[in-house]
């Protein structure tokens, strides 16, 4: 038996079985655009998205239970109708250091 896979650090407290797998599914769909409120609705992995121009149509934030979870959520994109389903793993989050100002001399 495997240990599972955690690449976003949990917060303290949280209980097993959250979603701590997250990542970034980029799509290209086929001539009919994908639902993304139908997505949503039917995976509570999908955190949000973004309608893009380029090589993507759609970028999907999601937040797994697991690596069964992810698996689960790329193979109803492609049942949905996307053409091409890029996943990426985020090993963290950034956030910007506040700034500090310095008085003028």
């Amino acid at each position: 038996m495997t240990a599972p896979l955690h690449l976003v650090p949990d917060a303290p407290g949280h209980p097993e079985g959250t979603r701590a797998l997250h990542a970034i599914a980029r799509i290209s769909h086929g001539p009919v655009p994908l639902d993304f409120d139908r997505l949503a609705a039917e995976f509570p992995a999908v955190r949000s998205g973004l309608a893009l121009a380029g090589d993507a149509d759609l970028e999907l934030r999601l937040a797994c239970t697991g690596p069964e979870e992810l698996r689960a959520v790329a193979a109803a994109l492609h049942r949905a109708g996307a053409t091409r389903v890029r996943i990426d793993l985020v090993l963290r989050a950034l956030t910007p250091a506040p700034v500090t100002l310095r008085p003028v001399p």
